[in-house]
Formats: structure tokens, C-alpha cells, sequence
């Protein structure tokens, strides 16, 4: 069949085809919703909260109290009496909507960000998925101080770290019982003092060896505890190492030392004083990048000997550290167990694989 006129085989121009494409654009885009500055679900669905409140938009957060209290006493379910003057026709179910919708409106305008988001919605009812992004991150965010929140996480880590550290103490005392170093120094302070009494009594003050072994085991933990230096990281815990009195007492520890630094630099880098006992070992330390609880935990012997090698001269430290790397790699080289442990690497390490015949 040929076709003739405008659209017939051969033409390049043909109207049917754009008209009808036009047309379905018309219908697609009637067929959408129309955009509204009133959402159902959003503050007071489709009424405004100013009319909800009869209010106007100028309206002042007391003039807006003043009006929810009003609306309040009148619809609230348990104040509702029906047939009261200006409450014709109304029953239980619409008073108790319309009070639901009054404390919306109430809470929605009271709220200055809120109310600034509210207002926006009316102007620029165009930003439809915007409105319900800001409505709902709104209600969503917990409306919780950050201040209070910061506040409460480092109560709860200095709890934290106060119980563990006096856990850990607790598992060091209870391991130092066990060495009879500790042990036997802690028996001879408690015979020297009298605590120990043994099982001397007689009569019905008599004990059981069970009950002399378990006031043993309690005298020997409260001289270790109370008499027995323990240095280092096992240390007693102390309540101004927690998080939080450090943060408290920054700006104390910060003011020492600022002091104690521009101290060092007079004393020794202005006017050339010589070191004492007490700045040669933190030289000392500094070189060996020890904590202050690591170097209190080594013996007085060894301080005194890195004072006699006058380690705080770097050149000498540096001697020392060398001898100190050499003697290991000796100690290692000599050790059965790197023996042992190389042989294995060489012969059947990780890198090698054994596989068996069935």
C-alpha cells in the first residue's frame, strides 16, 4: 500500500509522529502530582500551624504559649465535655485529634529551628524531598547536648581505665606472693612487727590450720602491698592518672612545665650549670626513649652504673648502645634455642612445604 502526501516514502519531513509525541508529553506531565506547600505527614499535615493555633506568622513564643494553653484546656481529653458553648458537635475522638494536632502545631512553632524550617517549607513549597529530609533529621538527631555526651564518654573511660588498672594490680600482688623473693621479705617484716601469732592459742581461741594459713596469706598481701616498693606499670593506681583529672589538671601540669623547661634552658644552656644526679638520668632516659614508670622500675645499681659510664654524654651513649647491640647478637647467636629455631628456618621454614605419600 503507498501512502501519499506529506508522509510518503521518500519525504523527510513528517508531522504525525512529533504531534503525537507532544501530546503524550501533555498527558505525562498532567498526570504528575502538583506540588503543594502543605505535606500529609509533615508537622500539621495539611493544615498550618499558625491556623491550627490561630496565631499569625509574626506571632511572639509567648503570644503562641499563651494560645496552645487555651486550645489545650478546651479539646484536652480529659477536660472535654461535650456540648459546652463552642464545642457543638464535637465528640470524644475529634476533640482528642484535634488536641494531637494543637500540641503538634504548639511543638513545631515553639522551637526556634524548627519553626525557621516551618516557615521555609510555606515559602519555597517547590523543595518538596528537601522538606522531608530537613523534618525528619530533625526528629531523628537525638536532641542531647554534645558537651554532656563528650562529658559522660570520659567518665565512663576513666571508670574504666581506674577498675582495670586496679585489676591489674590486684593480679601483680597476687603474683608477687607467689615469688619467694617477695615472699620471704614480707614473712620476716611481718615476724619483726609480730603479726604472725601462729597457732599458740589455746582454749576456744585455738584456730584451725586453715584459718592461720588464710591470715598468713592476708598479713604477707598487706606488707607487699603497703611496704614493698612496686615500681613501673604495676604500680599502685592512683586517681590523678585517670583520663578525666588529666584533663582537669592540663592546664597545672602544662603550667609546670613550662616553668620547669625555661628553668632547664637558664640554668643550663644560658648560664652553663653542670648537670646534677637528677638531669644526667633524664638525659639518660631521653636517650633511651624510656617512660618515667619504665626507668623508676630499674634497679638503683644499674643508674648508678649508667652514671659512672657518663651515658649522658651522647657520644658515650652511643658507644653503649653499640656494645649493648653486639652483646645480644652474641647472646643470640650463642642460644640454643636460635640455634635451633635457624636450623628449622633453613631446613623446613614457612616457605617450605613437606608433602607425604599415601
Amino acid at each position: 500500500m503507498e501512502v501519499s502526501g506529506p508522509c510518503q516514502r521518500g519525504s523527510s519531513v513528517c508531522p504525525v509522529k512529533p504531534c503525537w509525541r507532544f501530546v503524550g508529553l501533555l498527558l505525562f506531565v498532567s498526570s504528575l502530582p502538583t506540588v503543594a506547600s502543605l505535606v500529609e505527614g509533615l508537622y500539621c499535615g495539611t493544615e498550618v500551624c499558625y491556623d491550627v493555633l490561630g496565631v499569625t506568622r509574626e506571632a511572639t513564643k509567648a503570644e503562641i504559649a499563651r494560645a496552645y494553653r487555651q486550645l489545650a484546656r478546651r479539646y484536652h481529653p480529659d477536660r472535654f465535655r461535650p456540648g459546652e458553648p463552642g464545642l457543638e458537635g464535637e465528640t470524644q475522638e475529634s476533640a482528642q485529634g484535634k488536641f494531637l494536632l494543637v500540641a503538634t502545631a504548639y511543638e513545631t512553632l515553639k522551637d526556634e529551628d524548627t519553626r525557621r524550617d516551618y516557615d521555609y517549607m510555606l515559602d519555597h513549597p517547590e523543595e518538596y524531598y528537601q522538606h522531608y529530609y530537613t523534618y525528619y533529621r530533625r526528629r531523628l538527631t537525638p536532641k542531647v547536648d554534645v558537651r554532656i555526651v563528650i562529658l559522660v564518654t570520659i567518665c565512663a573511660i576513666s571508670i574504666f581505665q581506674y577498675y582495670s588498672w586496679h585489676s591489674s594490680y590486684n593480679e601483680t600482688i597476687s603474683y608477687l606472693m607467689t615469688r619467694p623473693k617477695y615472699r620471704i621479705q614480707a614473712m620476716e617484716i611481718a615476724k619483726q612487727q609480730g603479726l604472725l601469732k601462729g597457732s599458740k592459742e589455746k582454749g576456744k581461741n585455738r584456730r584451725s590450720k586453715e584459718e592461720v594459713r588464710e591470715q598468713e596469706e592476708e598479713v604477707i598481701r598487706d606488707i607487699i602491698k603497703n611496704k614493698i616498693d612496686i615500681k613501673g606499670g604495676c604500680q599502685k593506681p592512683s586517681l590523678s592518672d585517670i583520663l578525666l583529672c588529666q584533663i582537669v589538671l592540663f592546664p597545672y601540669y602544662l603550667t609546670i612545665y613550662v616553668s620547669w623547661y625555661v628553668s632547664w634552658v637558664y640554668r643550663f644552656t644560658i648560664c652553663r650549670e653542670e648537670y646534677g644526679d637528677e638531669e644526667k638520668l633524664y638525659i639518660i632516659r631521653r636517650y633511651m626513649k624510656m617512660s618515667q614508670s619504665q626507668f623508676d622500675s630499674l634497679d638503683e645499681s644499674i643508674k648508678q652504673s649508667f652514671l659512672e659510664k657518663q651515658l649522658w654524654i651522647k657520644e658515650n651513649y652511643k658507644v653503649f648502645r653499640k656494645e649493648q647491640e653486639e652483646e645480644l647478637k652474641i647472646k643470640m647467636a650463642t642460644n640454643w634455642r636460635m640455634k635451633r629455631y635457624r636450623r628449622w628456618m633453613k631446613n623446613e621454614g614457612p616457605g617450605r612445604l613437606t608433602f607425604i605419600d599415601d
